[in-house]
This record gives structure tokens, C-alpha cells and sequence, in this order.
């Protein structure tokens, strides 16, 4: 079984490694739809989240500090998924069912970065891993 939470792991990341990957190739792409949605500091903010996109990726792919990874991970979709895919501001039909799909892939990948975070945290079966989770909940 160790083989399928691998491959799990591996799938599961891919979506943030590329985002992340995103992030810094199409810099100005994303800050300017930052700048449209009113981040503050908004290539700054493309900059850190696509490295903390990245970052929490490899870290739950390869098992080094998971935990910690999936909890990035967590607050990345968290803090995204009011800012930027703030549905009930939209008053367009198509784009405010558009945004409401967003928002909700990102609070149910941010509800499965938080299993991840208490599973490795509390010492359960994660398939091999580098690391031992550092947080002991």
C-alpha cells in the first residue's frame, strides 16, 4: 500500500507545483489579475505564493516535513479562496458560477491539505517518508 499514498501524494502535489510553477513564469499575468482582485503588494504576493506553492507541493510529494506542507498548503487555499474567488461579489451568472467552482475546489483541496497535515502530525500511515512529521498533535 505504501506504493498507492505515494502515487497519492505525488498526484495530489502536481496541481500545486504547476500552479506554482505558474506563478513565476507568468509573473505578470498573475499580477495583474492580483492587481484586478486588490491583493496588496500584488507581485510580491504572486512571487510568495507561488514559491509557498511549490515548496508545500514538493514537501507532501516527497514526505519532508508533510505536515508542514500540507498546512501551507491549507492556508494558501484558505486565504485564496475568499480573496480571489469571492463568488458573491460577482454579478455575471457565468463568471459567478465560474468562481463559486473555484471557491469550493479550493476549500475541499484545503480540507484535504488539513487531513494530510493531522495524519502525518499525529503520526499516522503516510507511506515512506524523509522526515518524521514535526508537529505532535
Amino acid at each position: 500500500m505504501d506504493i498507492v499514498l505515494i502515487i497519492g501524494r505525488v498526484l495530489f502535489s502536481l496541481l500545486f507545483i504547476s500552479s506554482g510553477v505558474a506563478h513565476l513564469t507568468k509573473l505578470q499575468a498573475m499580477t495583474g489579475y492580483a492587481q484586478y482582485k486588490k491583493v496588496p503588494a500584488a507581485k510580491l504576493s504572486v512571487i510568495v505564493t507561488g514559491l509557498l506553492l511549490i515548496i508545500g507541493g514538493l514537501y507532501v510529494a516527497l514526505g519532508i516535513y508533510a505536515d508542514l506542507g500540507a498546512l501551507l498548503l491549507a492556508i494558501f487555499l484558505l486565504l485564496s479562496a475568499f480573496k480571489m474567488h469571492n463568488f458573491w461579489t460577482v454579478s455575471d451568472d457565468q463568471a459567478k458560477q465560474a468562481e463559486m467552482t473555484a471557491f469550493m475546489k479550493n476549500l475541499a483541496l484545503a480540507g484535504a491539505s488539513l487531513i494530510i497535515f493531522v495524519l502525518v502530525g499525529s503520526g499516522g500511515e503516510f507511506g515512506p517518508t524523509i522526515t518524521e512529521g514535526i508537529f505532535n498533535l
